[in-house]
């Protein structure tokens, strides 16, 4: 069992599941969808049940209360929304990055906020540093999606992965780490070495499910094998059911199991609309007992 941190209850008027990362323009065909890890988490949180909000910066082409109805934000305004193009061969993705919108900063942070149940941190291009770790210290759980500080892109836009710099504060800081194997180009060496200092780390590995790293254990968690029909988002789908059920159980592999069901449903469908209800979760979770094998 995970330690839970003590931590007080937080403002009840506050959403249950705070998110920070920029909301994005995902280029699709001639036209674009709204992406980025607070829409696809957030309406994860949000089919599971939790209230959600959002610290994030859009330019003036999207009005979140529309595109995201039933999140609350504080929005840094911008010129333009972080805009990514993406492009699939065999599985692998080519990813170019063609504007950012505003940084972001522990003022827009509302007080109420800071000491909400969950905190999911999730930078995409580089939107605000370690300093947001700090602003959360009063939350039940932070959780951290840190693809953002594991890419860099050229004057093209043309995405690389890149090294995450100096990566020991926000590691040790956390109480859950999520990133894709992806994310460091299939270097189980970097990610053993993160295994090492974080609290907690899950590894996405798609269809092989994930691996979970905890107090020197790594268990392996398989996938619910289904037929794939879009994995964008898949990794965020996953990594807000992850935070929600480790906080509500503890378990960090029950946990990972869960989101690996409710990751499931969602490469079966395009873009979000595979976000399943919790009860379509628990009747695929209830014909498949968790299978668990220990690395």
């Amino acid at each position: 069992m995970i330690d839970r941190r003590a931590a007080p209850t937080g403002d009840a008027s506050a959403p249950r599941y705070i998110l920070v990362g920029h909301v994005t323009r995902d280029v699709v065909g001639d036209g674009f969808v709204i992406g980025g890890t607070v829409t696809y988490a957030g309406l994860t949180a949000l089919a599971l049940g939790q209230t959600v909000g959002a610290v994030t910066s859009v330019g003036p082409e999207i009005n979140l209360s529309q595109s995201l109805p039933g999140m609350r934000f504080h929005v840094r305004p911008a010129r333009a929304t972080t805009t990514f193009e993406n492009v699939y061969h065999d599985g692998h993705r080519q990813q170019w990055i063609r504007a950012v919108a505003s940084s972001l900063d522990p003022a827009l942070v509302p007080e109420a906020w800071r000491s909400a149940a969950i905190v999911h941190l999730a930078p995409l291009a580089e939107e605000f540093g370690p300093e947001m770790v700090r602003v959360f210290e009063r939350c039940q759980l932070l959780g951290i999606t840190p693809q953002g500080w594991l890419r860099r892109w050229d004057a093209d836009g043309f995405v690389r992965r890149s090294t995450w710099v100096e990566p020991e504060e926000i590691l040790r800081a956390s109480d859950a780490i999520v990133l894709s194997e992806e994310d460091v180009e299939g270097d189980w060496d970097i990610l053993r070495s993160y295994a090492d200092v974080a609290k907690l780390l899950v590894v996405t590995q798609g269809a092989r499910g994930c691996t979970v790293f905890h107090r020197r254990h790594a268990w392996q968690v398989p996938a619910f094998p289904v037929e794939e029909v879009d994995a964008t988002g898949a990794g965020d789908v996953f990594a807000a059911a992850f935070f929600i059920a480790l906080l509500n159980d503890g378990d960090p592999v029950t946990a990972a199991h869960y989101a690996n069901c409710v990751a499931s449903f969602a490469v079966e469908a395009l873009g979000t609309e595979g976000i399943p209800s919790p009860e379509a979760v628990a009747e695929r979770l209830a014909s498949r007992p968790s299978p668990v094998s220990i690395e």
